[in-house]
């Protein structure tokens, strides 16, 4: 089964007085239960690739198809409503809420889900234990290390079990104990569960656990390579 399908997409972003092409004519398939690392220079068109497959950046021609729904025609309340039943995001800058302690930031979509309060907090400090954070709960994002952030994202990206998840850079801001336990935590996932992973990623432990690594340059897939993964 088709977890993601790209069509002949194509990006162009005007940066000052240039068009810069983001994606290229780009088509791709990724398979459910895939472990898929995406590679590429800075401007290569990684981080543009993975945006159009959470619908955060609509191509500007081509289909984008995502659990057999095609996205990119898709309302902005419809792309919200796919995101938040099929796919987890982890994203660079953590994009956690200030306000929020560690928990409430995890039980967020939990909530917006409609979970009740009683589930929402059992399976919130359980996913928090899994990464390392139990004790941290009610800590705020400033009141906690860059890497602590970071798990936090991770836990509110996977509590939910989402099919896809979507990281941009995940290992960016943490230590290469914490990476790898990270990585475990996403490797489990993928083979207990069936989680499809998409990340970009210029990490080489990151790509230790991948079982397919796309490399990209100007917008198009240079290369594309099935390997065992660690």
């Amino acid at each position: 089964m088709t977890a993601v399908r790209c069509v002949d997409i194509c990006k162009t972003y005007r940066q000052g007085d240039q068009d810069i092409r983001a994606l290229d004519h780009l088509s791709v398939e990724i398979e459910k239960g895939e472990f898929v690392c995406l590679m590429s220079p800075s401007g290569g068109g990684k981080t543009t690739l993975l945006n159009a497959i959470g619908g955060l950046d609509i191509p500007d021609s081509g289909e984008v198809w995502v659990a057999d729904k095609r996205i990119d025609q898709m309302s902005k309340g419809e792309l919200a409503d796919l995101r938040l039943a099929n796919i987890g995001f982890v994203f660079q800058a953590y994009n956690l809420i200030p306000v929020l302690t560690a928990q409430e930031n995890v039980e967020f979509v939990m909530q917006v889900q409609g979970i009740p309060t009683a589930k929402r907090r059992e399976k919130s400090l359980a996913i928090l234990e899994e990464v390392g954070l139990e004790g941290l709960e009610n800590r705020r994002p400033a009141e906690m290390s860059g890497g602590q952030q970071q798990r936090v994202a991770v836990a509110r990206a996977i509590v939910s079990r989402p099919a896809l998840v979507l990281a941009d850079e995940p290992t960016a801001n943490l230590d290469s104990k914490t990476s790898d336990e990270l990585m475990g935590l996403f490797k489990e996932l993928n083979e207990h569960h069936n989680t499809t992973f998409v990340i970009a990623t210029h990490d080489q432990r990151v790509m230790r656990y991948a079982k397919r690594i796309i490399r990209m340059r100007d917008g198009r897939i240079v290369d594309d390579i099935e390997q065992n993964a660690a």
